[in-house]
């Protein structure tokens, strides 16, 4: 009976966090984004104090793991260019826009702060080859732009 409770919490915190946090939010990278900010990289556990409040730490965190996962894999499956588009998006509303993001990521790969834990292997590896082949065509067109101004 624990497990249909546990799994009935873990839905009703996946359907408001989807509802009222990820609804709000734009495009899939953004979200990742989003998703990725909430998990303590020393810990690996996500946090979330208004959905803590009314759910509890352990519903929490389960619930966090499985929309990162579940986004993280929707990722994969949208075409490059799609892709594209979206990273554009998403790096140009953060500070520094998307030059400061490229930037930031030109010396360290930041982005393996964005990869769900617990995967296999071959879709942290395709996920870092597509990132990395987006950032690319993103810093190409920005030097371009840069050098045209």
């Amino acid at each position: 009976m624990e497990s249909l409770e546990r799994f009935q919490q873990s839905r009703r915190v996946i359907e408001d966090f989807t509802s009222r946090s990820l609804a709000a939010i734009p495009n899939d990278y953004a979200r990742l984004f989003y998703i990725s900010s909430l998990r303590d990289p020393l810990t690996g556990c996500y946090r979330h104090d208004g959905l803590e409040t009314i759910y509890g730490p352990e519903s929490v965190q389960l619930a966090l793991s499985h929309c990162h996962e579940e986004l993280f894999g929707r990722i994969l499956e949208i075409p490059l260019e799609q892709q594209e588009w979206d990273l554009r998006i998403s790096l140009a509303g953060l500070e520094g826009g998307i030059g400061g993001a490229l930037e930031r990521w030109e010396d360290r790969p930041d982005y393996v702060e964005l990869l769900p834990e617990k995967l296999p292997n071959y879709l942290l590896d395709l996920f870092a080859s597509n990132f990395r082949l987006l950032l690319g065509i993103l810093s190409e067109q920005v030097f371009t732009w840069q050098t045209a101004a």
